[in-house]
């Protein structure tokens, strides 16, 4: 009988490639949290936790709590909330956080621990949030921590997830606008590799972008019931001519073509 080679899987990233430095000036938001210590959220998160409905009395598990933002606002609208993440770097971050805050209406806490086997029983929380967490995780890890996040969620309960680049905007929109870019004299702002664009750290961080059709194959997969996988971008500020302006309203407005050049990816998934 002749066997299959079994696929080798990537080790996880390690935990120190996420220190300080990297939450405080590259981490999505680090520039609203170092201007209000947290008070206010960046556009994209508070756009992800809007999505939420956290309400008080709710139990909320923040997977990947960053600089403990979430955990905040979480615990300050009467949730109990718990925080965990990966890396040292972050839980002190949000520990420095939490003892600084004095608007806190309900408990909140904070872990080290990884998203893959979460220290939780099953059927304990109300919520479980993922913000910009799942594109650095390899496929195999995506797998046990969206099954994780289905253990320790109660019936009913709700995953969000929010991740950005939009896989499909890297492989197929990318290439094109670099082009265009190119074209116009700007292709020193465009790099080769879509991950280094504006933040190159991301270059050794990200390794697991999502597409839309891709994260809701991944929900099924591990149990859950998708609700809804949608499509956002940033806002587009561009002082343009009005042939890139129509060009620019193709792209982001008109399907098929928004499923390519919107470059974030939310979702919302029930246990059932």
């Amino acid at each position: 009988m002749i066997r299959k080679p079994r696929t080798r899987l990537k080790p996880s990233l390690p935990p120190d490639l996420y220190g300080e430095e990297y939450f405080l000036s590259a981490c999505e938001g680090y520039e609203e949290f170092l201007r209000t210590r947290g008070e206010h959220l960046s556009r994209r998160l508070q756009a992800a936790f809007a999505v939420a409905e956290v309400r008080p009395g709710m139990r909320v598990l923040d997977v990947g709590c960053g600089r403990g933002e979430i955990v905040r606002h979480c615990a300050r609208m009467g949730a109990w909330a718990i925080g965990i993440d990966y890396a040292a770097a972050a839980v002190q971050l949000s520990a420095r956080l939490l003892r600084e805050a004095v608007d806190l209406q309900a408990p909140a806490a904070l872990a080290q621990a990884d998203a893959k086997y979460l220290p939780f029983p099953a059927g304990v929380f109300d919520r479980v949030l993922m913000f910009d967490v799942v594109e650095h995780l390899f496929p195999w890890e995506l797998r046990l921590a969206l099954r994780e996040a289905h253990r320790v969620l109660k019936p009913g309960g709700m995953l969000v997830i929010h991740t950005a680049p939009n896989r499909w905007y890297d492989a197929y929109a990318y290439p094109l606008v670099r082009l265009v870019r190119t074209l116009q004299g700007l292709g020193h702002l465009y790099p080769p590799n879509p991950r280094t664009l504006n933040v190159p750290v991301n270059e050794a961080v990200h390794v697991n972008e999502q597409g839309p059709l891709g994260l809701w194959w991944a929900l099924r997969r591990a149990g859950f019931r998708p609700v809804r996988v949608w499509l956002s971008t940033p806002p587009q500020n561009r002082q343009e001519g009005p042939f890139f302006r129509m060009l620019r309203h193709i792209a982001f407005r008109w399907i098929p073509f928004r499923w390519f050049f919107e470059r974030e990816v939310f979702a919302v998934a029930i246990r059932p």
